[in-house]
């Protein structure tokens, strides 16, 4: 077998976000972990979101939604603008939405799943493989990995606990998004330099100003085992989700 073939039988886990799998031979790799990297409201958690959602209402597939920088609820409630009932897909088994914010900050929580204080990686991963068994979940997200990496404030600590999170997910055949804040203007791939090294595909969201108009668009900076498109496509973010327009490019002002 050529390693040409060995790529073409990879099997594929498709986002379900208009435009984007095609960009990438019909979606990402299956059992992988992608960083998800983009400046404050460039649509990081919506994509993150969306992928799950898709995941349970197109291809029959539960989630996990590892919440780092947001309460749960405010979480289904930005879901619910774009008409995504995460309670009701969590009293299906559907998702399970993990709060690794509240006890951060010291705030009591009433949810089912609680991420202690301080981070400790082997308790989030033990939450996610007791989740797992609980709702076969085949997608994951945690949203976001700039809150772990800061808790860690140890760049070299903190790849090597991003390696143990992305690999774990991968054994346990979670295809999984990691969201990632960079600083907009700055030339960077993630906010630490480390987080894109450890995953197997890196999308970047832009937000950009353009004379006087703001323009989201995505780049997929790096994907493992499959041909990709090496183009910046525009996106919108219309009341259904995200939609790329994968025929389109941005020519300039990135």
């Amino acid at each position: 077998m050529t390693e040409s073939q060995a790529v073409k039988k990879l099997e594929r886990c498709p986002t379900g976000i208009p435009g984007f799998d095609e960009l990438c031979e019909g979606g990402l790799v299956r059992d992988r972990s992608y960083l998800l990297s983009g400046p404050s409201g460039s649509g990081k958690t919506i994509f993150a979101l969306q992928f799950l959602v898709n995941g349970i209402e197109l291809y029959n597939e539960p989630g996990i939604f590892v919440a780092t920088e947001e309460r749960p609820q405010h979480i289904r409630e930005h879901a619910w603008t774009f008409g995504w009932e995460l309670e009701k897909y969590e009293d299906e088994n559907m998702l399970a939405i993990v709060d690794a914010t509240s006890t951060k900050i010291g705030l009591p929580s009433d949810e089912k799943y609680i991420d202690i204080r301080p981070f400790d990686t082997r308790s989030l991963l033990d939450q996610i493989i007791t989740i797992q068994d609980e709702i076969g979940a085949r997608r994951a997200v945690v949203d976001s990995t700039t809150s772990i990496g800061f808790a860690i404030n140890d760049i070299a600590k903190f790849r090597v606990e991003l390696l143990k999170i992305s690999t774990t997910m991968e054994v346990l055949g979670l295809t999984s998004i990691l969201t990632c804040e960079i600083v907009e203007g700055e030339n960077k791939a993630s906010r630490f330099g480390v987080e894109n090294f450890v995953t197997e595909g890196t999308i970047l969201l832009y937000y950009t100003r353009i004379e006087n108009t703001r323009v989201r668009s995505l780049e997929i900076l790096k994907m493992r085992g499959t041909n990709h498109s090496k183009k910046i496509h525009p996106f919108e973010i219309t009341e259904r989700g995200i939609i790329v327009h994968a025929r389109e490019e941005v020519f300039s002002g990135i």
